[in-house]
């Protein structure tokens, strides 16, 4: 077998994973999220966003950066950010087990392809550039999303006070923030419902 196409096939083999991983989002219908599902629909939110941003973007890039970043937690699992949040040890794990994870994926995709997907995705965790930044807002959005379809007996108290934090990840962008807007939204609406059928 050519060898471009059995480091291929590796690379797709180890993607499996991300459609078993569990993310701790639930979904309408009762189940868990999987680290797959996420990741296209941020994808998708990249591109319906894109043609509405107030600057010209990369959607190329975005796109690629969207779907490298989650790629590592075929390898380091998903945690939800509330399990670091306030544990500066378990961030430097999660960090230190994300990079030993791109770099293996960096020499399992192989060549100048390998190095790239390095460079994007450490791109993104930087979130200096406009794509980092779109993307990461993405991130962050879809899960809330995620978050408002699925029942409210599913959320975690600190997730309440979550939904009205969006905007530390949307204020570069006038367009993001007005999404953002209209999700935070939904969310304080759910919540409000909630409160008045005695679900909280």
């Amino acid at each position: 077998m050519d060898e471009k196409f059995k480091q291929m096939m590796e690379v797709l083999h180890l993607s499996e994973k991300l459609k078993i991983e569990l993310r701790h989002s639930w979904l309408s219908n009762g189940r868990h999220e999987s680290v797959a599902e996420h990741t296209w629909r941020v994808s998708l939110m990249a591109m319906l966003i894109a043609p509405h941003l107030e600057k010209d973007i990369d959607t190329l890039k975005l796109l690629k950066m969207i779907i490298i970043h989650d790629l590592v937690e075929a390898e380091a699992g998903d945690i939800p950010a509330f399990d670091t949040l306030d544990d500066h040890e378990a961030k430097q794990l999660k960090a230190q087990n994300e990079q030993q994870a791109i770099l293996h994926i960096k020499e399992l995709v192989g060549g100048t392809q390998g190095q790239e997907w390095l460079e994007l995705w450490y791109e993104f965790e930087d979130k200096e550039t406009y794509e980092a930044k779109v993307a990461n807002a993405l991130d962050k959005l879809e899960a809330q999303v995620q978050h408002n379809e699925a029942d409210i007996d599913t959320w975690l108290p600190i997730e309440y006070d979550m939904s009205y934090l969006l905007g530390r990840h949307t204020s570069f962008s006038p367009v993001l923030e007005e999404l953002k807007n209209v999700i935070e939204h939904e969310a304080d609406t759910k919540i409000k419902q909630a409160s008045r059928s005695g679900q909280n």
